[in-house]
């Protein structure tokens, strides 16, 4: 008998990849996302998918969704402005379905509980956020902790990958595809470190899979660190585009923020592209094996091929 597994959040970047590596490795996967139009568009043609719209702020529906599901995936971003009582909101249903039916937990969760961080992060590492941002992914994790359910909190750094829309990265890569002269958010010079989000995914089930994983944190680094130039010369290569790409610093952010509320709530994680944060993969790597890490020169060609195929 096939596993069950839910993934909400599932037209995400990371959702898409954890709903497709979870078929491939045999299991049944509900698909929960808001929006049922882009849940047919992304998995309508995979049997294996089952799609399931719906709001998991609504506590009635999120308790459905999770009927009778062994693993519970958690990848569900909203807007920053909506963070402080959306997400609490979001994870209370979550946690009291996962009381409700005995089933595993896997929390896709970023860096920014870290805080700030001066050497590669380890899962021993202090967690002291300075951000209002950082506070709230600290707040999720105890409200994870202390449930008394099996769970994973999986820490990964900025995403890219197929289908990952709602990112820096692709915000770039979208305006070169145009063929536009573009802006790249941080200092181009500055090495940052990227997850592709299928190498995620695959990390991600792995450790679901692995019993004595359960009641950690685990570090899901990328394939190293690369610079915005490193970046803007693997798509002019892939591509042959030859405009010029600007840099879009923290005052720009401000200035933006200004007229944008989006914007003005991003302007406080401008940190991570002044001075990142990059993860330590050892303990993974020690207690599970070997990290998936694809070449960004190929996790990019990926992504432009994605792209290239739905525009």
């Amino acid at each position: 008998m096939k596993m069950n597994a839910i993934v909400f959040g599932a037209s995400g970047g990371m959702g898409y990849a954890l709903v497709m590596e979870l078929v491939s490795r045999g299991f049944e996967v509900t698909a929960f996302a808001r929006n049922e139009q882009k849940l047919k568009k992304l998995f309508g043609h995979i049997k294996e998918v089952r799609i399931h719209p719906g709001d998991a702020m609504n506590p009635d529906e999120a308790a459905e969704a999770c009927r009778k599901k062994e693993f519970i995936f958690h990848s569900i971003n909203i807007p920053y402005p909506e963070w402080a009582d959306g997400h609490p909101r979001i994870m209370q249903n979550l946690l009291q379905a996962v009381k409700q039916e005995n089933s595993r937990f896997i929390l896709a969760d970023n860096i920014y509980a870290y805080g700030r961080q001066s050497e590669a992060v380890t899962e021993a590492a202090s967690k002291d956020p300075h951000t209002k941002k950082g506070k709230i992914r600290l707040q999720l994790e105890q409200m994870v902790k202390s449930a008394g359910i099996p769970y994973l909190i999986l820490h990964f750094p900025d995403y890219y990958g197929p289908k990952a829309e709602n990112t820096y990265i692709h915000y770039t890569l979208n305006q070169m595809l145009q063929n536009r002269s573009s802006q790249f958010v941080g200092c181009l010079d500055l090495e940052r470190e990227y997850i592709y989000t299928p190498d995620g995914a695959k990390a991600a089930v792995e450790l679901a899979l692995t019993p004595h994983a359960y009641q950690q944190n685990w570090n899901i680094p990328g394939a190293g660190t690369m610079t915005g130039k490193e970046f803007v010369e693997m798509v002019r290569g892939a591509t042959g585009y030859s405009k010029k790409v600007i840099s879009v610093k923290k005052g720009m952010i401000s200035f933006i923020g200004l007229f944008d509320k989006m914007m003005r709530e991003s302007v406080e994680m401008m940190y991570l592209t002044e001075k990142p944060v990059h993860l330590s993969g050892s303990k993974y790597e020690k207690e599970i094996g070997p990290l998936p890490r694809t070449p960004y020169d190929e996790g990019i060609r990926a992504v432009i091929s994605s792209m290239q195929k739905t525009s």
